[in-house]
């Protein structure tokens, strides 16, 4: 194992450790929470879990579009801030009984949760690397010239794109394509 993977995996480690000890703290700071407000049973249980999962689904959306090259959707971006807000708030709300210090206490595993989660995402999205660029022989290799846009972000056109733009396949000499197959 490498130095930069060793680094790489123990940060994971350590990430993910974070984020799970603090949302098992938030999880019982946003159920007291709900139980004290009248929420019970499974109500009580899950409200939590669609709290912090909110967080999770909406950054793990966000960097499946940056993954893509593609911005990320409204809709995830308002979902994350909604997120973010009720966590704080309702982890605020649980400590605030305690004044000012408990609710700063309070608030704390909430936005650990939030900042150990964007670090394991942005991790994650700093990882990919493209794949390299065939050298072409000579600068001749008319398929790697054709698809370097392509081949420079790390993407691989689809077939129809390859046919078409390289006229090979049936029909090929109709399209005046330069190889034949």
């Amino acid at each position: 194992m490498t130095g930069d993977k060793a680094i790489r995996t123990v940060t994971a480690l350590v990430v993910t450790a974070v984020a799970a000890f603090a949302a098992v703290v938030s999880y019982s700071h946003i159920y007291d929470l709900a139980r004290s407000h009248g929420e019970t049973g499974a109500a009580a249980r899950l409200l939590p879990l669609s709290v912090d999962g909110l967080i999770l689904a909406a950054s793990l959306l966000m960097l499946h579009e940056a993954r893509a090259g593609r911005d990320a959707p409204r809709l995830a971006q308002l979902c994350l801030v909604a997120g973010v807000l009720a966590t704080l708030g309702a982890n605020i709300m649980f400590g605030a009984k305690f004044g000012p210090v408990g609710a700063m206490i309070s608030a704390w595993p909430a936005a650990s949760f939030i900042g150990s989660a964007e670090l394991l995402m942005l991790m994650i999205r700093r990882s990919r690397t493209p794949a390299p660029v065939p050298a072409a022989s000579n600068g001749h290799d008319p398929a790697v010239q054709q698809f370097r846009p392509w081949l420079e972000r790390g993407e691989v056109p689809g077939v129809k794109t390859i046919k078409s733009e390289l006229g090979v396949g049936p029909g090929s000499e109709s399209a005046g394509g330069r190889f034949t197959t």
